[in-house]
Parts: structure tokens; sequence; C-alpha cells
């Protein structure tokens, strides 16, 4: 696959990246910011894409995100080509707060498949930050999400009252 790098959407490196990492056994899922950039249609920028590796240790990662011209820079990936993205490999397991039971949503690209979080997913992802980080940024990327992607509303609701914090659903909606 080519991609103009100089140029690359988030979406667009999710892609190359995925499919390069999918192609060397890694079941990589994209959440954070990314998601809601590609899930807003560009609304929202991220600056970087998130990878949770869920079956392979990441001591290869180096070698392998070299192999298209990525480099390790502390804890982030560069590439010399793709100044305003980079990646990073955030410690797994996949769980948004105290929910482990996430079932990322499965897109066919360049014959192998890529995951993502779902738009429900997403919007629970962002309500996180909001709640155990105090961010304003992680509510306003919900409600991107929600005006853009059809969702689970029930789905968020029950996750808020999981995470003992239904006022937080109440104030996304609100922000609806």
């Amino acid at each position: 696959m080519k991609i103009d790098l100089i140029n690359a959407t988030e979406e667009e490196l999710w892609k190359y990246v995925g499919a390069h990492l999918a192609k060397n056994n890694f079941d990589a899922v994209l959440v954070g910011g990314a998601v809601v950039s590609i899930y807003s249609e560009g609304a929202y920028e991220s600056g970087d894409l998130d990878f949770i590796i869920q079956n392979l240790s990441k001591e290869k990662l180096p070698l392998v995100m070299s192999e298209i011209g990525f480099f390790k820079d502390g804890k982030n990936y560069k590439h010399p080509d793709c100044k305003h993205l980079f990646v990073e490999f955030p410690q797994g397991p996949l769980v948004i707060g105290e929910d482990n039971n996430i079932k990322p949503k499965s897109e066919k690209f360049d014959g192998v498949e890529l995951k993502i979080l779902t738009p429900t997913d997403s919007i629970k992802d962002r309500l996180a930050t909001y709640i155990y980080f105090g961010t304003r940024d992680g509510m306003d990327q919900a409600v991107l999400i929600a005006k853009a992607q059809p969702f689970n509303k029930s789905a968020v609701k029950r996750w808020c009252e999981g995470e003992g914090r239904s006022e937080v659903f109440l104030e996304f909606l609100k922000s609806l």
C-alpha cells in the first residue's frame, strides 16, 4: 500500500500501520483520540495513534515498525516524513474504566482485519478521560462522535452508571 505520509490523515495512517501490524500477526486495536478523528470525519485532530496490542509481546515492535520507516523515540514511534502524527502503543489490556469486555469493530483492509473501538466504546473511552482525568476535552470528543455516528445510548448510560457517574451521562445528553 502506498501512502502520502507527509499529508496522511489519522485514518490513512491507521490503515497503513494497522495493516502492517496485522500482517506481522499483531492483534492491534486503535483507541484514543485518533478514533475520535476518524469518527468525527476530521472535526477533531489527535496528533497521534494509540494501538493496544492484545496478543504478542511488544519487544518485536521496533523491528516491525522500522520495516515501514518508523523509529522509536521514547515511548513514541515517529516517521521522518510524517511530522504531524506519531504512533504509540499504550500498555493493555483493552479496558474502558472498569469495563474489560470490549469488542472492537473489525474492518477488512488490504487483505487483513483492522480493529478499532466502536463508536459506542469510543464515546465511553472519551467519557472515561473526562471522569478520571477531569479534562473537558474528553466530554467534547464524546459529543463529536455522538453527533457524527450512530451509537448505543443505553450502553453509554449503563457504562456511566457502572462507573458510579450517572451525572456524566446526563451532562453528555445535555451537550448533544
